[in-house]
């Protein structure tokens, strides 16, 4: 009870918030169209859900499986599929929201910059676009930034409680996605934080190591049971096609780190904005205390990013979340700072104005007019736009639930892995009166299965990226001879397109 009269304030402000990250995140929240990704890992998730023996499905991809276990609880609880894998970023998002208060206090002795932190990330463009989509990396963000206090924490007090609680933060971390594992290779780094002057510094260091390695032992302990599964050696094959394995990267170590280093550059820009990211170097001139924590936040941004820069074969902008997550706290010591000087308050508020302006413009745009948010084209592009992104597909959903109201109906869909034939999967195939199926490559006359099929019920042929013999995006070659009996318009010169096999 003292607690909660000490800390009043402080409580206050972190239920505000936290109603704010709620109604943020959840309004609109199935606006955009279910993106390629979402699609597999919500059916990996039905699928493991209802069988035991494919608990570790996503590993026949290279993926880590703890986010699709989350989604398994969720998909228990929320009855339509997408908002029960989104509900699992949402959750993830506010305890991220938690640990920056944390974070932010521990690490600058200051509530208030705690509280910042928190209100920056309720606000940041990035997390309110991937704190709605059924995605790895919110959740990757939350195992990040925790891990992150508890290595602070450990580095100032040296105990072995935090030693083991960080352990399995940074082992359901490393459960989630491999990026993860940067908590463990800038461990030694937090040694800028090791306080020498203590009495017996050098038992006090010995202990660091061995409570170092525990955390280490319990973290590759965790993440070893995915050895369990034969299929474990295909997440090395999956990191491959993103990042360039050290043999490899030799052969150029430097071609792609100019266009790589471009785009992280402008993803960064983009989604923090020019007036929030003058604020990091604003905050090493504006007060020369905490230079030490300040380093510590910094280079916990700046090392994954330029090792992506030099290692990355194929980047997008959601793997650079939980990179830009320790700068907030830096951002928030700025802010205090630059309020200290102020004698008068309403000057504070129209500088704070301008800072914010465009954060809160991104945010607008990102729930009423996505296409229109200035955030980094590659993502309004692959969510929105793009024939990953599945715009059109729920209208055909209804479609074809009408359709088997009638009787038996039979879908083909263009692809065998990714948003088809995972998403029809995913809402219609404990339908008994359809049937679905992929198929892959597309050529230039139609599969005698689909034809075969049409000879027995109403069969269907869905459309929706490119392939060579095709006449454009999401449209049936010209030799097939068929017209769409619908047909939605994705992008400028995207379709989703649904033929009527006859």
């Amino acid at each position: 009870m003292n607690f909660f009269k000490k800390h009043k304030l402080e409580i206050a402000i972190l239920v505000i918030l936290a109603l704010i990250y709620f109604v943020s995140r959840f309004y609109s929240i199935l606006s955009l169209p279910i993106f390629t990704d979402e699609a597999i890992y919500i059916r990996w998730a039905q699928i493991a859900k209802q069988d035991a023996n494919w608990r570790f499905i996503s590993l026949t991809d290279g993926k880590q499986p703890l986010f699709i276990w989350f989604m398994m609880i969720s998909l228990r609880l929320i009855q339509d599929p997408l908002l029960a894998g989104r509900v699992v970023s949402v959750g993830a998002g506010f305890l991220t929201l938690i640990g920056m208060y944390f974070l932010g206090r521990e690490i600058f002795k200051n509530n208030k910059i705690g509280l910042i932190s928190s209100a920056l990330y309720v606000i940041f463009p990035m997390a309110l676009v991937y704190d709605r989509m059924a995605l790895y990396d919110s959740l990757v963000g939350t195992f990040a930034i925790w891990a992150l206090f508890l290595i602070v924490v450990l580095a100032r007090k040296v105990r072995m409680d935090i030693a083991l609680i960080l352990g399995m933060v940074a082992g359901g971390g490393v459960l989630t996605k491999t990026n993860a594992f940067f908590s463990i290779y800038l461990l030694p780094v937090s040694l800028i934080l090791f306080d020498w002057r203590k009495k017996d510094p050098g038992n006090r260091f010995v202990k660091w190591i061995f409570f170092s390695l525990i955390t280490v032992v319990i973290t590759y302990s965790m993440y070893f049971i995915l050895r369990l599964s034969p299929f474990f050696h295909i997440i090395a094959e999956k990191n491959a096609i993103f990042v360039y394995p050290f043999k490899d990267w030799l052969i150029h170590p430097l071609e792609f780190l100019v266009s790589n280093s471009r785009a992280l550059c402008d993803w960064v820009m983009l989604y923090l904005t020019w007036p929030l990211l003058i604020l990091v170097p604003v905050a090493f001139f504006i007060s020369k205390i905490f230079l030490r924590e300040k380093l510590l936040l910094f280079i916990w941004f700046a090392v994954p990013l330029a090792a992506l820069g030099l290692f990355g074969r194929t980047i997008y902008p959601r793997f650079i979340l939980f990179m830009i997550l320790p700068i907030l706290p830096i951002i928030a010591f700025s802010l205090i700072n630059i309020y200290s000087r102020f004698k008068k308050v309403y000057l504070f508020i129209i500088l704070c104005f301008l800072i914010f302006a465009l954060v809160f413009k991104a945010d607008y745009l990102i729930l009423t007019d996505f296409a229109k948010s200035g955030i980094p084209l590659a993502d309004t592009s692959q969510y929105l736009t793009s024939w990953e992104a599945g715009s059109g597909v729920k209208r055909s959903i209804d479609f074809f639930r009408k359709e088997a109201e009638k009787g038996k109906i039979y879908i083909a869909t263009q692809g065998t892995f990714g948003l088809m034939p995972y998403t029809f999967e995913i809402y219609l195939i404990k339908n008994p009166n359809i049937k679905i199926e992929g198929y892959w490559p597309i050529g230039d006359e139609i599969p005698e299965k689909v034809i075969e099929e049409s000879k027995k019920n109403p069969t269907y042929f869905f459309f929706y990226q490119p392939c060579t013999s095709c006449v454009g995006t999401g449209i049936a070659p010209r030799s097939w001879n068929l017209n769409p009996i619908l047909q939605m318009k994705n992008g400028e010169s995207n379709y989703t397109s649904v033929y009527k096999i006859e």
